[in-house]
Parts: C-alpha cells; sequence; structure tokens
C-alpha cells in the first residue's frame, strides 16, 4: 500500500473535479473541504487514514482549486453540491464510504447522512455548520458579527474585488488571522497554496457562490424544509473550541440528532482544526476507527460565547 498522495482527475456529475488520492483498497475515506480552501487541506490525514487500510479521495469541490467552476450562482445550489458528492462516491467504485467534511464540507456531509443519499459506514465533522444541529441561543449583536461575511458575501462583484486586493490579502489572512488558534502550524507555503488555488479564473466566484445559493438562492431554506431525520451512522465530531465564527454552539444539538455520537473538544485551535493540529487529530481518528478509546474531552474547557 502506498502512502504516497497523488492527484487524479475523476468525472462525476457531468464535471471534472482534481483529487488528491493516497492508498488503494474497497473502503473510500471521501474529505470534503471548505471556504477557501481544496483538497490540500486534509494533506496530514490522507497518510494516515491511507495506512489504515481506506483509499481516501480528497476532491477540489466544485467551483474551487483545478475542479470545474461552472458559471451561475444556481450552479452551486445545495442540491448539486450533495449530488457532486453521491456521484463522486459512485465513481469510486467502492463497497464502503467513510465521510470526512470541514467547514462547507459539513453542510453537504450531514445531508447525505441525514436523509441517507448514500450508505455511509462512518462519518467524520470538523468545524462546520450542520443545517438543525445549531443549539437555539437567540439573537445577540455577537452572534451577528459572526455571520456579517456570509451576509456581506450576497452582494455582486464586491465580495471578489475585496478578496482579491492586495495579492489576496484576505485569503492570506484567513490562514494567519483570528481565525488560526496555532499559526505557526500553517506554514507561508500552505498560506502559498490557498492563495494561488484562489486566484484561479472563476475560484472567488465559484467560493462565494456557496454562500448565495443558499441564503438568498433559498438553500437553506429547502434543507430546513427536508427535516433533519437522526443520523445513524457512527459520527465522530472533533472540534476546535477557539473558533471565532462556528463556535461550539454551532453544534449544540448533536446529541440529539446522531444516535452514536463520539465528540472532542480541541482548545486552543481554531478553524483549522486539521491543520493546526494534525497530530491531537489523527491520534483521535485513528483511536476511533481503530475501536480504541478516544483521547480527548467532550467538554469545553473555555466558556465559549
Amino acid at each position: 500500500m502506498s502512502a504516497e498522495i497523488r492527484s487524479e482527475r475523476i468525472h462525476a456529475n457531468g464535471l471534472d473535479f482534481h483529487v488528491n488520492t493516497c492508498g488503494d483498497g474497497d473502503r473510500l475515506a471521501l474529505c470534503l473541504h471548505g471556504f477557501p480552501e481544496i483538497g490540500y487541506t486534509w494533506r496530514h490525514q490522507l497518510p494516515l487514514l491511507a495506512s489504515l487500510g481506506y483509499r481516501v479521495w480528497a476532491p477540489d469541490l466544485r467551483g474551487f482549486g483545478q475542479s470545474d467552476k461552472p458559471k451561475g450562482v444556481s450552479q452551486y445550489a445545495c442540491e448539486h453540491l450533495i449530488d457532486d458528492v453521491a456521484a463522486i462516491i459512485d465513481a469510486s467504485g467502492t463497497k464502503e464510504t467513510m465521510l470526512l467534511a470541514h467547514d462547507w464540507g459539513v453542510m453537504i456531509a450531514s445531508q447525505i447522512a441525514f436523509h441517507q443519499v448514500r450508505p455511509l459506514s462512518r462519518l467524520v465533522l470538523f468545524n462546520g455548520a450542520a443545517m438543525g444541529m445549531q443549539a437555539d441561543t437567540g439573537f445577540s449583536f455577537r452572534a451577528l458579527q459572526r455571520i456579517f461575511y456570509a451576509l456581506f458575501f450576497q452582494l455582486p462583484f464586491l465580495p471578489e474585488r475585496l478578496l482579491a486586493a492586495g495579492n489576496y490579502r484576505a485569503i492570506r489572512e484567513s490562514f494567519t488571522g483570528r481565525m488560526t488558534g496555532r499559526r505557526d502550524r500553517i506554514t507561508p507555503e500552505d498560506v502559498r497554496v490557498f492563495q494561488e488555488a484562489m486566484a484561479r479564473p472563476g475560484a472567488l466566484t465559484g467560493g462565494i457562490n456557496y454562500y448565495r445559493a443558499q441564503i438568498l438562492g433559498g438553500g437553506f431554506r429547502r434543507l430546513t424544509a427536508r427535516g433533519f431525520p437522526t443520523i445513524q451512522t457512527p459520527t465522530l465530531i472533533l472540534w476546535g473550541e477557539d473558533d471565532p465564527v462556528l463556535v461550539p454552539s454551532t453544534i449544540g444539538r448533536a446529541e440529539d440528532l446522531i444516535q452514536d455520537l463520539t465528540l472532542r473538544f480541541l482548545p486552543g485551535i481554531g478553524h483549522w482544526i486539521q491543520q493546526e493540529a494534525p497530530e491531537d487529530v489523527n491520534e483521535m481518528l485513528s483511536a476511533w476507527l481503530t475501536d480504541q478509546p478516544v483521547p480527548g474531552s467532550a467538554t469545553l474547557s473555555l466558556e465559549t460565547p
């Protein structure tokens, strides 16, 4: 079995996806990234999962990196995003599928699990918003501050110009500023990879269209109308406590909606959990996948707003 990370092209749901792959076999570990990322965000987990017997795929999702970037906000509706992942699973031809997801990937992966779009053996979620799991904390100015960027992204043209200004300064600061707990763990070379990916023609608009299609485009409303059945798939949630946007209340109802849940909080870790704390994440992930006790705590170490 090879732990070398390879680059492949996968055709699924009418699109071509660039995929980082590692390992072989008939058990698929499919890793879904968020914004402003690409499949590269899973670089620390691919060799581990391959060593555990998985064929690991980490695609650049539609609109990102080297994958196709269809034009138009409607092309990024939740239904298309879910269909993409289902089609990638089908294209793999494997007998068993585990989903790992971060940020926007969590929204997609949780919908596949809620509605059993494809059979899943396991589900792993990292710092992302799964519709239906948010605790009702009421309205607050602080909560509005946390989601202001998503509201700003509803504007045409201006968000792209702002994110591209100063040689994509805002993209670079996403990985070096307040979103990051351990800023020394994401190297300048890592930041450059993400910056160059978002500088590809159409990538900024493609990524921002995820927000436009679900908010003004009604995607979140349609997901809510479908409901949130109990997730039967064994699920591991690993959460960086110091994420200033996706705070722990984002998964406040997870225990009510997931039948078999293992939850661990990582103090001092921000939004980019699998990049900031790869050793801790991999230790917890390996233990869970081999049915060993998962280290760490299911209790917050600090009071979180």
